[in-house]
């Protein structure tokens, strides 16, 4: 049985929409308008024309914030996605940590990108639920009033390394260097930030589940269930992915399929600044990267089935002679 963790007025949430100068150096956004509210920014969010991938100007939706979320678990390091059932564009995909950057917050994404972490991506332990600390900063503990956090081995949040090409809101340039580029189908500007979480090595029965917000009888609804986690993992080796997605229970990895997955539009081919696609096979992603697919253990079943074979052929090569 899921378990409620929030109840939120989805009328409380208030974004502003943008205006983009693009050039083959860098891309700059600065806020223009009136702040919006969650529908009235859904209903601004329509396929926009830009020719050339390089350099224009447009006026977006709003502005987003994503996560590159790197895992550090038992001295290996994971992607860190989420599953989520997008309304708006009527598919359910895997996706990076991500939300709208709310309008007090469009000069400071990096405080928004830290705040989705805390929300999406809870560590529950033998110990109670992970705190966690990004620099000298706690960060917030939204669930308290439903959950145990405890901050006695809390997680470090760190930034990596940035984008070649600098992102600047106004004239203040994000020191963070995310990537940027603009969704096309949705008209909206998305900040990539690249982010290190390394659990505690203390940390016991480890286990990760994604929550997110959910509109709901004109209530923004936050809730748990167990038996959907819906926070994947995908391994790194020498700093690359491997083609192959888990979910993490009690310190046990599991094999999730990859049958008919797709990812969301951050995976998607980049042309300049420019992304056109809405979401990507994740064979497609796979082949693309050129992605090395592990071989999968025989069972005892295909075992059998191989030395079945093996000794019809013997047999029929006898019969023949």
């Amino acid at each position: 049985m899921p378990r409620t963790l929030t109840r939120k007025n989805p009328g409380n949430f208030k974004t502003l929409p943008l205006a983009v100068d693009a050039t083959p150096e860098a891309l700059t956004y600065e806020a223009v308008g009136m702040p919006l509210n969650f529908a009235q920014t859904l209903e601004r969010r329509k396929p926009v024309e830009v020719s050339d991938s390089e350099r224009f100007r447009v006026e977006l939706a709003n502005l987003g914030v994503s996560v590159r979320l790197t895992l550090n678990w038992r001295g290996r390091d994971y992607w860190v996605l989420v599953r989520q059932r997008r309304e708006d564009r009527g598919d359910v995909v895997l996706k990076l940590i991500s939300g709208y950057v709310p309008a007090h917050e469009v000069n400071l994404p990096l405080h928004t990108a830290i705040q989705e972490i805390a929300e999406e991506c809870l560590l529950e332990t033998s110990e109670g639920w992970l705190g966690g600390r990004f620099n000298d900063t706690w960060l917030p503990t939204p669930y308290d009033q439903a959950l145990r956090y405890t901050e006695a081995l809390p997680f470090r949040l760190s930034t990596r390394s940035g984008a070649a090409r600098p992102v600047k809101c106004g004239s203040l340039n994000l020191i963070e260097r995310p990537r940027a580029y603009v969704h096309v189908p949705t008209a909206s500007l998305q900040l990539v930030y690249d982010l290190r979480l390394e659990v505690p090595p203390q940390a016991k029965a480890l286990s990760l589940f994604h929550v997110e917000e959910r509109l709901e009888k004109g209530e923004l609804i936050t809730r748990l269930s167990r038996s959907k986690p819906d926070l994947y993992l995908i391994p790194l080796k020498d700093g690359q992915p491997v083609a192959e997605l888990y979910t993490l229970k009690k310190d046990k990895l599991h094999a999730a399929s990859t049958r008919g997955v797709y990812l969301a539009e951050s995976f998607a081919a980049q042309e300049g600044w420019l992304v056109r696609d809405e979401r990507v096979r994740w064979r497609d992603w796979v082949t693309e990267k050129g992605l090395v697919v592990p071989k999968k253990p025989r069972t005892s079943l295909q075992k059998f089935k191989v030395k079945a074979r093996v000794l019809v052929r013997k047999v029929r090569s006898g019969l023949h002679k």
